[in-house]
């Protein structure tokens, strides 16, 4: 009988194949794919939490951005102050040289006349006549009038610029023909006679003419003028 196995017997069982280290492949196996896993998921989570952060910035930069808007609207619609108006004093120019002012009381006031006179020389520096009484027959005035002599060529100016120093609204007119309104009859050559009413009479230049600059601009020999003809 040959000592060579004829194969008939029972086949002999294989052990399992090892690894370098000696442990089986199919447990290192589960072992990598374990560390794997745990990777992937920590990248997982990872990208997860970074995806909260962007998002949670991107609602603060929108919330911001609303406030910023809310902030530009309350600037637009913020009510705008203006500068209170500035009040410029105004210069009258007053002609004060070429014709003698005389001042007639037509109020009844006593020493009003007087006391005007006064006033427009030391004022302004008008040229003055003597103080008058108005004649009889015109009475106490309302209305202050003021007659110049058309024949004197700077009276109708210097008639005007006596209005402008008692404040406005005499009634300026030429001096009628024939005798002058006045109780003595005569202006002694004067070229404006201002015939005192009540509206001015017994006032001062400051209160008729609050507005004026205290120091009107004065014009002395003004340049005559020849009337057409």
């Amino acid at each position: 009988m040959s000592d060579v196995a004829d194969g008939s017997g029972p086949v002999p069982r294989r052990s399992p194949r090892t690894a370098d280290g000696g442990a089986p492949v199919s447990g290192a196996l589960a072992i990598v794919l374990a560390v794997v896993a745990v990777v992937a998921g920590f990248f997982i989570l990872r990208s997860i939490s970074g995806d909260d952060e962007k998002q949670f910035d991107l609602q603060s930069a929108g919330t911001g951005a609303a406030a910023d808007d809310e902030g530009d609207a309350a600037s637009t619609t913020a009510p705008v102050t203006s500068a209170p108006a500035t009040t410029i004093p105004t210069t009258t120019t007053l002609v004060v040289d070429g014709a003698t002012v005389v001042v007639a009381n037509a109020n009844g006031i006593g020493g009003s006349a007087a006391t005007m006179s006064d006033a427009l020389e030391i004022g302004p520096g008008f040229t003055m006549g003597e103080p008058m009484d108005a004649s009889d027959a015109t009475g106490d005035l309302e209305t202050t009038v003021i007659y110049y002599d058309p024949a004197q060529a700077a009276a109708q100016a210097v008639a005007e610029s006596v209005n402008s120093a008692l404040g406005g609204g005499a009634t300026v007119l030429p001096l009628p023909s024939g005798t002058p309104p006045v109780a003595s009859g005569d202006i002694s050559g004067a070229g404006v006679l201002v015939m005192l009413g009540l509206d001015k009479g017994n006032k001062t230049l400051e209160e008729l003419n609050p507005t004026t600059n205290s120091s009107p601009q004065v014009v002395t020999n003004p340049p005559l003028t020849t009337a057409a003809g």
